[in-house]
């Protein structure tokens, strides 16, 4: 238990998919300007990589590595498929992403139409893709470790673009110069938000 709540917290503030990799830069950017649609594409996002994550480790595991067929026959346990990695991974992201556009704009047609085009593009999100292959890479052993690491994943994604929407809601009420305003301004404030969180690295878990 201690050891799944370690990888959550890792991947939250250690491994942030924003400030550590900067992954899904485009959308961070782009919707980050109300605090109401950030939270709406965090929870999407959250979502999305909770089920891709363990359904491609799943994939990863019974299909993809070397010998992993070997459950199906045994002469197939010399095949390799790792090569369909990406292929794989960004189908079931696609999937996903079209299961939570239907429910969004079931349940809730505003915060569709203040998404816009940045919802069905979450699954071009390299954030998303990053999780599944940081999963693949990092070779978690079981499928809760792959499912606690997605979940952290977006849980960090979220707070990273809701904590950058509540501040330039503020700033709209700061004197900036001109030149800064927009996304000058949030670069700045991404780069200060990414040394912050890289005090983080020095928390030993």
């Amino acid at each position: 238990m201690e050891h799944l709540i370690n990888i959550f917290v890792k991947s939250i503030f250690i491994d942030n998919m924003v400030f550590a990799y900067f992954l899904g830069m485009c959308s961070y950017l782009a919707v980050s300007k109300t605090v109401k649609t950030s939270v709406g594409l965090g929870f999407a996002v959250i979502f999305v990589m909770a089920i891709t994550v363990p359904v491609n480790y799943l994939m990863n595991k019974y299909l993809l590595l070397p010998g992993a067929l070997k459950w199906l026959d045994p002469e197939f346990a010399s095949l390799d498929l790792s090569f369909l990695s990406f292929i794989m991974f960004i189908a079931v992201i696609a999937s996903m992403v079209q299961l939570v556009e239907m429910i969004v704009e079931k349940f809730s047609p505003s915060l569709y139409s203040s998404l816009g085009i940045f919802l069905p593009l979450i699954a071009v999100n390299c954030a998303i893709l990053g999780g599944s292959l940081f999963m693949q890479e990092r070779e978690y052993k079981t499928l809760a470790e792959a499912t606690v690491f997605g979940v952290g994943s977006g849980v960090g994604w979220f707070l990273a673009i809701v904590s950058i929407a509540a501040i330039r809601e503020r700033l709209k009420y700061s004197d900036i110069p001109k030149p800064l305003r927009g996304l000058g301004i949030a670069f700045i404030l991404t780069g200060l938000m990414g040394i912050a969180f890289m005090t983080f690295m020095g928390i030993k878990l």
